[in-house]
């Protein structure tokens, strides 16, 4: 049966909820679940099928098109937590196994594009709760030293982690579907060609990689293009496999790698690549990461960035209330919207000669890392991950995968030349 399908089962049985009956439908529940019901009426886009915990049904509709989604209550906690915290407590209840949907994306798409007003009071959080969740944010920035801790929270889960569900390049990063390509390892391929296309990479230029991962575009650009690749990271398991895999694919003569902050890199490169390590570098840092870009480009070199992008409307409420990603995924990092990346380049002297947007790709690999992540969990588990993180990592991945696909978030390759 088809989530389509599903959700019209559900909706049929549905009393729908309106202005007119929501006093006499919500009589006797928790103060708290009649204000979530309430503010439910506030929906403008979609339709939502919520099966309550004593098993009835109530449908609330929108009165514009939008996703439809169904959520299932095992108890009333998301309600309360969803008022008091927004994404943070929608995530830690589903990850406490509070609620489930039989379509988790359709579900946050839902409420991506309805805006959290709809689903809680105070802009997602108490004043306390704001509070809180900026000092936790705040205690993460990225110095060095914090920069180091919050790589490490991430990607040293552990290489064999992530070698059981990325493709064998182990990119970390959004795929390129739209050239043609069919599958995801030959859909990373094309991103990191369309990337050194646009940055114009030629036989024997010198690259600098700033994140270079676990090495698969310095893989690339060594074997395929020809060139030199000075590679930096501040994560010691990802320095340690991309070490590996360029001795194994014997380009050691073209391939540098190092345990360094970009700050300190002080060389000159014909051509800078860094492929989603803008997220994690920091609103207080975007102006000292541009302008190394500039210190570290020859006269007429290029940098080209792929870059997760959030949209203006969103940004002053994700900058002032730290998100689900934020405590729980990528510590200290910040998204930036299109026109903070463009006065960035303009105050250093960059221009921008390319800027090429495909979120709906990202939404294509983060459902197909989702899937891949389902059917070798249980090589995951002996890891040392339990049921709390696989409902983490699901989340994470239905999370953002929403987010692309309400256009909340973008990914673009941006492209900057120094004159």
């Amino acid at each position: 049966m088809s989530k389509a399908q599903d959700w019209n089962l559900l909706a049929r049985d549905a009393v729908t909820l309106t202005a007119e009956n929501i006093s006499r439908l919500v009589k006797g529940l928790p103060f708290k679940a009649k204000l979530a019901l309430r503010g439910l009426l506030r929906m403008q886009h979609g339709s939502l099928a919520v099966t309550l915990p004593d098993g009835r049904r109530l449908l609330i509709e929108g009165k514009k098109a939008g996703p439809k989604a169904a959520l299932n209550l095992n108890n009333w906690n998301l309600a309360y937590r969803a008022l008091t915290s927004g994404t943070i407590g929608v995530a830690e209840t589903y990850m406490d196994g509070d609620w489930d949907s039989p379509d988790i994306t359709a579900f946050l798409e839902l409420f991506l594009v309805n805006g959290e007003a709809a689903f809680s009071y105070a802009h997602g959080k108490s004043g306390l709760g704001r509070v809180f969740e900026r000092v936790r944010h705040w205690m993460n920035a990225n110095t060095r030293t914090g920069s180091k801790r919050n790589i490490s929270a991430h990607y040293d889960l552990g290489n064999d982690f992530y070698r059981q569900w990325l493709d064998p390049s182990m990119t970390y990063s959004s795929a390129l579907y739209s050239t043609g390509a069919n599958d995801l390892q030959s859909a990373q391929n094309a991103k990191y060609r369309a990337l050194a296309e646009a940055t114009g990479i030629q036989p024997g230029d010198h690259v600098l990689e700033i994140g270079c991962g676990w090495g698969g575009f310095a893989e690339f650009a060594a074997s395929e293009l020809n060139c030199k690749v000075t590679g930096l990271t501040i994560s010691r398991e990802q320095l340690a496999f991309a070490e590996e895999r360029i001795h194994k694919a014997g380009l050691n003569d073209r391939v540098e790698f190092r345990f360094q902050d970009y700050r300190d890199e002080a060389g000159l490169y014909d051509r800078i690549v860094s492929i989603e390590m803008f997220e994690a570098v920091g609103e207080k840092y975007w102006p000292s990461y541009f302008s190394k870009l500039r210190q570290c480009l020859k006269p007429g070199g290029k940098a080209g960035l792929q870059i997760i992008t959030i949209s203006p409307e969103s940004f002053d409420q994700y900058r002032s209330n730290p998100d689900f990603i934020q405590k729980y995924v990528f510590p200290g990092g910040m998204l930036p919207t299109r026109n903070h990346l463009a006065e960035l380049a303009v105050k250093v002297d960059l221009s921008l000669v390319k800027d090429f947007g495909f979120g709906l790709d990202y939404a294509r690999t983060l459902a197909e890392w989702r899937e891949r992540f389902w059917s070798v969990w249980e090589r995951i588990r002996p890891m040392g991950f339990d049921e709390r993180f696989k409902r983490l990592w699901e989340f994470y991945l239905f999370y953002c995968e929403a987010g692309f696909r309400a256009r909340n978030i973008d990914v673009r390759q941006v492209v900057f030349s120094r004159r």
